[in-house]
């Protein structure tokens, strides 16, 4: 099932932010490269994969509390409502009762001050770029390969390139993006990364 994304839209609801004061190291035409990676890109919903765990859902609902400041209670109970209901094609369940009232008053109680946690990203392309997988996976590989060492931070951002572009994440793809063995990527990845890289391929 489709998401509800014309929901969002007609009430101008942002899900998608661009960083706003970090500064790339290079711009493209297709878009930016952060050297040192930043965590102020948003992209929720931008692939297929839909909501699968109540801790994915919280950070969805706080990264829109977040984003949309000017949003009263009221308002974020009905948008609330709306991510919940797996009708509607952002999860893969369905929340009712007391358990989304408390879910919905634990998000609205954070401290908008902080921004939620957000995984450094690397290479981010315009929103309105039309352009081949293979050309997108091209361009992270050459950028993040550029470095010497494989980091986490490198292996995560060629995780999501590849996760959203609706394709399963796998050691040897991402060995490719970054130029390297699959045995390295392996040697690097660590147990969060594991499970992150199990999480995101069960949600295609």
């Amino acid at each position: 099932m489709k998401r509800n994304l014309h929901y969002l839209n007609k009430h101008r609801i942002i899900y998608r932010r661009l960083p706003i004061s970090d500064k790339p190291t290079e711009e493209f035409d297709w878009g930016w490269y952060y050297e040192d990676g930043t965590h102020q890109c948003y992209t929720l919903f931008a692939s297929k994969a839909k909501i699968t765990t109540f801790k994915s859902l919280k950070w969805h609902l706080l990264v829109l509390w977040y984003l949309n400041p000017k949003m009263t209670p009221d308002e974020f109970t009905s948008v609330a409502e709306v991510i919940t209901n797996k009708e509607h094609g952002f999860t893969t369940f369905t929340l009712y009762g007391d358990l989304l009232e408390r879910i919905i008053y634990e998000v609205s109680m954070q401290d908008l001050d902080n921004p939620p946690v957000n995984r450094v990203r690397k290479v981010i392309f315009r929103p309105s770029i039309n352009m081949p997988l293979n050309e997108k996976l091209s361009i992270v590989g050459k950028l993040i390969g550029r470095s010497k060492k494989v980091t986490q931070d490198d292996i995560y951002d060629a995780m999501l390139s590849i996760h959203d572009n609706d394709v399963k994440i796998t050691l040897p793809n991402i060995a490719k993006l970054l130029s390297c063995s699959a045995r390295t990527i392996q040697r690097n990845m660590g147990e969060e990364l594991k499970r992150e890289k199990e999480l995101l391929n069960q949600q295609l």
